[in-house]
């Protein structure tokens, strides 16, 4: 199983900065790119929210699943 996090590719749409971005989710620059690098292991739902929310997107927008057992 992986999950792929294509927060980047949102952040690119939407002209948005990590730096932009973190200040209004109101999450570490760290954080952020963990979770924008995909190696982070979990996202609390209120951050995905809020991530969403600021990004005008749906989750599915940023977490995509890919079958890997092929």
């Amino acid at each position: 199983m992986a999950i792929i996090v294509n927060l980047d590719v949102m952040m690119a749409k939407r002209k948005m900065s990590l730096n932009e971005l973190s200040e209004k989710v109101d999450l570490t620059l760290s954080n952020l790119s963990i979770l924008k690098t995909g190696k982070a292991k979990a996202i609390r739902f209120s951050t995905l929210n809020s991530i969403c929310k600021v990004l005008d997107c749906q989750p599915g927008d940023i977490l995509e699943y890919t079958n890997d057992d092929k």
